[in-house]
C-alpha cells in the first residue's frame, strides 16, 4: 500500500472515531466545557461537514492518484487547526483541544507529503 493510501486511510478512520461520536455529545460539552452552547446549528454543522471531510479522506485513500486535486482541499481542512492554536493563545478554548490541534497539523504535514508523492494523471 503506498503512502498516501495510508495517510489517508488513518485519517479518516481517526476522524470518524473521534467526530461520530459528537453526535450524542452536546449535553456533556455543555458540562464540561461551558457556557453551554447556544447555536446547535453550527455546532452540529460543524460536526456534519466534518464528517463528510473524513469520508472524502477514505475516497481518497481508495484511489489517490485519481484524486489528487482532492488533496489540496483536504490540506486546507487539516490546516484549519491553526485557529485552534491562535484561539488557545487568546485564552478562548482549553488546552484539551491544542492536543487535537496537533494531531490534525501533523497529518496536514503528511497530507503535503502525500501529495508531492502521487504522481499526476
Amino acid at each position: 500500500m503506498n503512502f498516501a493510501k495510508r495517510v489517508f486511510r488513518i485519517a479518516g478512520i481517526y476522524g470518524l472515531l473521534v467526530i461520530a461520536p459528537m453526535y450524542f455529545a452536546e449535553n456533556q460539552m455543555n458540562r464540561d466545557f461551558p457556557p453551554a452552547i447556544t447555536h446547535p446549528e453550527h455546532f452540529y454543522g460543524f460536526i456534519g461537514v466534518t464528517l463528510a471531510w473524513q469520508i472524502a479522506f477514505l475516497v481518497i485513500a481508495g484511489n489517490p492518484s485519481r484524486f489528487r486535486s482532492m488533496m489540496l482541499p483536504a490540506m486546507v481542512e487539516k490546516f484549519s487547526c491553526i485557529a485552534i492554536f491562535i484561539l488557545y493563545a487568546q485564552q478562548r478554548v482549553p488546552f484539551l483541544l491544542v492536543g487535537f490541534g496537533l494531531i490534525d497539523l501533523v497529518l496536514g504535514i503528511l497530507f503535503v507529503f502525500a501529495f508531492l508523492r502521487t504522481p499526476k494523471i
